[in-house]
């Protein structure tokens, strides 16, 4: 036996077998201009707002379904400047970023996810999915990392993070363990498991973009910090195989990304929905546009943009990323048309603009280089390059499968007789959707309080408030029930003359999926 190897292998030589054997070798230290660090940073700034704006017309107008190549979306030099000033509510990808990096800048380094989750929660800005739970969570006493957890948060698994985890990466240049701490720090005040996850890529692939000028080595590489049991590291994995597979039919891949990965389970509002937010499936449609686009940076945000779905997030997300690998001054001057005239504009909500979080994206870079380890000797910089390493394994939702739903379609005027409602359900977990309503724009916001009961026992106090932007997503929930039949019951308390609250779908979980 000790000869059979050595034979295989002649053998398999012989007979001109293509096998590879591929071997990376990482350095020690990446050596790195502070002029090109600080393009490196401008570029992944600007890259987002680019992506963003050039995927806003057909953000979620196309849900299940490729944007065909005919469709025009529009790109000239006043398509950056007219979203700043008619929708700046666009940018939600980059000042909420910003919230994170105005915290860093105030506090320091050292910032706990306690200040960034005081500063996010008290924030202007409206927000939406497992932000908005998270806010509402930490506003009614439930701190970071719990305000993101699945059994406290039904949209765990969404986008949120995913989009607004670009500054842990920009900041730790070479450094993706790094930047996986931050991401621990601030991604779990919004999200669990894949939701999680999706921020730790993004800003592993930002990181690895100051090592590398391939977006195929960043894809590869920052999966690594991913635990490879996790769904959103086999979802990753799969485009990457199809990308092998076909490497010049992106539509390829998206139909077998459908096929498998399309079945959201968490979001309230994209089970028994063609709606989805989900931040795996959105991260595969990131990452088919940067495979495929290779490192042409107009082909990337247009492959990521036709995707669908969350359709301005992910090319603001590959954009970002091939803006860093490349650098500012290498993003064609046809895509940075009109971004000239906005970069002293401060994003809404912020006293931040773009010129301004350049510097400030490279003074938190450097501080971190040192805090690493590194060195900065004049216009020289040396990061002490770390080699990608899985952060701990998370999962959502487990034992949770959709199985049905009923719709209720019910709003009860706070001035009816009837303040209570009674529904049975068969399952192991469940989700009431809804919202508190004015029906009297004119009154005043209220913070509705209603008992739920479940099985004859209270099982909280929810409190809705009619203020948007700190509403409750989502009326009641509970999971991981044991299997039956349950009922709940809710009752209004204190019921006020002009508000109804609004009842529209009742979501039935079981414990194994529908056969």
């Amino acid at each position: 036996m000790k000869y059979l190897f050595p034979s295989l292998l002649i053998i398999l030589l012989l007979i001109g077998c293509n096998v590879k054997y591929k071997t990376i070798s990482f350095p020690d230290t990446i050596k790195i201009s502070k002029n090109e660090l600080a393009n490196k940073i401008k570029g992944g700034w600007a890259g987002q707002v680019i992506g963003c704006t050039y995927g806003g017309p057909t953000e979620f107008r196309f849900k299940g379904t490729m944007i065909q190549d005919y469709t025009p979306i529009k790109w000239d030099s006043t398509s950056i400047k007219w979203y700043y000033e008619n929708d700046p509510g666009l940018y939600d990808d980059i000042y909420m970023d910003l919230t994170f990096v105005d915290v860093f800048e105030k506090l320091g380094l050292n910032a706990t996810a306690i200040d960034h989750g005081k500063a996010f929660a008290n924030a202007e800005y409206s927000l939406w999915h497992a932000n908005q739970s998270a806010r509402y969570n930490i506003l009614n006493g439930i701190e970071p990392p719990l305000s993101g957890y699945w059994k406290n948060n039904p949209h765990a698994d969404d986008i949120d993070f995913q989009i607004e985890a670009d500054f842990a990466g920009l900041m730790s240049p070479g450094m993706v363990n790094s930047s996986a701490a931050i991401c621990d720090k601030v991604g779990h005040i919004m999200n669990y498991g894949d939701g999680w996850y999706g921020g730790v890529y993004i800003a592993a692939m930002y990181s690895l973009a100051f090592n590398s000028h391939s977006p195929e080595f960043v894809v590869k590489e920052a999966l690594k910090v991913i635990p490879e049991r996790s769904t959103f590291y086999q979802c990753i994995n799969d485009v990457i195989k199809w990308h092998d597979q076909y490497p010049n039919d992106w539509k390829q891949a998206w139909f077998n990304l459908q096929k498998k990965w399309s079945s959201d389970i968490g979001c309230p509002d994209g089970v028994f929905n063609d709606f989805d937010i989900d931040a795996k499936i959105n991260a595969a449609y990131m990452v088919i546009g940067l495979l495929y686009g290779k490192g042409d940076f107009g082909k990337t945000i247009e492959i990521a943009t036709r995707c669908g779905q969350d359709s301005d997030c992910n090319p603001a997300s590959a954009g970002g990323i091939l803006g860093a690998i490349i650098g500012y001054d290498s993003i064609p001057k046809y895509w940075k048309q009109g971004l000239s005239s906005v970069e002293n504009i401060n994003f809404k909500y912020t006293t931040m603009s773009l010129n301004s979080v350049y510097g400030t994206g490279l003074k938190h870079a450097l501080e971190m280089i040192k805090l690493n380890g590194g060195k900065i000797d004049g216009d020289n910089v040396q990061i002490k390059f770390q080699i990608p390493q899985p952060v701990k394994f998370e999962q959502s939702f487990k034992d949770c499968y959709p199985v049905d739903f009923k719709k209720l379609n019910k709003d009860y005027p706070f001035s009816n007789s009837t303040t209570e409602y009674s529904i049975d359900f068969n399952g192991t977990s469940f989700v009431i959707t809804g919202n508190i309503d004015k029906i009297d724009k004119t009154k005043e916001d209220i913070v509705q309080e209603i008992e739920v009961y479940l099985d004859g026992k209270l099982m909280e106090i929810a409190k809705l408030p009619t203020n948007y932007n700190i509403r409750k997503n989502d009326i009641t929930w509970k999971y991981n029930l044991e299997k039956g039949i349950h009922n709940i019951r809710l009752k209004l308390k204190n019921s006020k003359e002009g508000y109804k609250i609004n009842l529209w779908e009742l979501l039935i979980y079981d414990n194994k999926p529908r056969q």
